[in-house]
């Protein structure tokens, strides 16, 4: 379990972020047409994960449209927006925002949340995602990890970023 903070109070998660060089554990997540995607689905390329608990939200969707802006360009990568908002919710703000550079996916009928370690288990955000960023390499092993330490601060992306380069 993993401790973070929302506006200043702890909040706890399921579990730990997948180790730096471990193998990244499989998901399921589904898109905005209730296909079911996993690491299989984005074979040979690498993944960003950034994980957010809602694009509902001021954050959750400023950090979407800067991550739609940093992933234009970049090679053989895939930036996967993870949240619990329900995938139709995701397709109509990714639509709205013309944010056509990342994929939303949500945790919606999956158990990615306990596997990344990332629900949140109590507080009033109970079942919702905590911030953070998983980048997986081209092989499927963890290459960076960002628990965002308050759930309402975005992630460090120059540091995401740079593991790229």
């Amino acid at each position: 379990m993993a401790t973070v903070n929302f506006q200043g109070k702890p909040l706890n998660t399921s579990g730990e972020l997948p180790a730096v060089g471990t193998s990244a554990p499989d998901f399921s997540l589904v898109t905005g047409q209730l296909k079911d995607v996993s690491l299989a689905s984005y074979a040979g390329k690498i993944k960003i994960l950034s994980i957010v608990p809602s694009l509902d939200t001021p954050t959750c969707a400023e950090s979407t449209r800067t991550f739609n802006r940093k992933a234009d360009g970049l090679e053989n990568t895939v930036v996967l927006i993870v949240s619990a908002d329900l995938p139709f919710a995701q397709g109509r703000f990714c639509e709205a925002d013309g944010l056509h550079h990342v994929i939303p996916v949500s945790t919606f009928r999956s158990n990615f949340a306990e596997e990344y370690g990332v629900k949140i288990i109590d507080t009033v955000l109970a079942g919702l995602t905590t911030r953070a960023v998983v980048i997986i390499d081209e092989n499927d092993k963890v290459i960076y990890t960002e628990l965002v330490a308050e759930v309402a601060d975005e992630p460090d992306y120059e540091s995401a970023l740079s593991v790229l380069k």
